[in-house]
């Protein structure tokens, strides 16, 4: 799978989301492995690019499978409009978009539509936001699909995140294919996927040992106090 930005669509590449570096980079870029992240600080485009990947798609633009059609409050880009995917030949037989920021919203869907016996039979809103996205993922998601997540670490504790990753490789030994944007040292270590980095440069790809999130999170376990005494001298 890939995407590619059509020039002939863009009104203008000086506005957003059109002049984000990123997708700028964006056209030509394939998912060459079942797990794909974006990285990157805040800001750079990470969830505007994700975002425009699932509309594409067909996905609800607050999140869902592809049939949920609902909007508490329209706030997604264009760049959809201009974006093309390159789908594999044989699509999914399954698909999910996840948003940290909206998932209340596809939770209320759920009971709304009546379909909470494919969530695991116990409404989302009568769990932990960690415990509600874990049965999203044991439940839902069921392989040979098509899962995009904006910073799933935003529900789970560090020893869920590690259960994530262990979900992550059943489902891709069913044949799914993931992109997921994330903070997470512990996410993104996920072995053999690709890591792009977003930032004001553009799109590249890199190491996970070469990530900030990496970096800055060795440095601080290694040495807390030190970290915590040059960080404040600094302020």
């Amino acid at each position: 799978m890939g995407v590619e930005v059509l020039e002939e669509r863009v009104p203008s590449w000086e506005t957003f989301p059109f002049s984000l570096p990123a997708v700028r980079a964006l056209d030509g870029l394939r998912f060459t492995t079942p797990v794909t992240f974006f990285v990157g600080e805040n800001g750079v485009g990470k969830s505007t690019l994700l975002e425009a990947i699932a509309i594409a798609f067909g996905f609800n633009a607050e999140g869902g499978s592809r049939n949920f059609n609902f909007a508490s409050h329209e706030t997604h880009s264009p760049l959809h409009e201009a974006v093309r995917l390159v789908k594999r030949p044989k699509g999914p037989s399954d698909g999910f978009f996840l948003r940290a920021e909206s998932f209340y919203n596809v939770a209320t869907e759920v009971e709304r539509l009546g379909a909470v016996r494919g969530y695991g039979d116990r409404s989302l809103h009568e769990l932990s936001h960690g415990e509600s996205f874990i049965s999203l993922t044991m439940n839902r998601f069921w392989g040979d699909g098509f899962y995009i997540m904006d910073e799933p670490e935003a529900a789970l504790s560090p020893t869920r995140q590690l259960a994530f990753l262990v979900r992550l490789k059943d489902l891709v030994a069913r044949g799914s294919q993931f992109i997921i944007a994330t903070h997470s040292p512990l996410i993104m270590a996920f072995p053999g996927a690709t890591i792009y980095e977003i930032s004001d440069g553009g799109l590249r790809e890199v190491r996970y040992t070469e990530t900030d999130h990496y970096l800055v999170t060795k440095r601080f376990v290694n040495d807390p106090e030190r970290m915590l005494e040059r960080l404040f001298r600094d302020e």
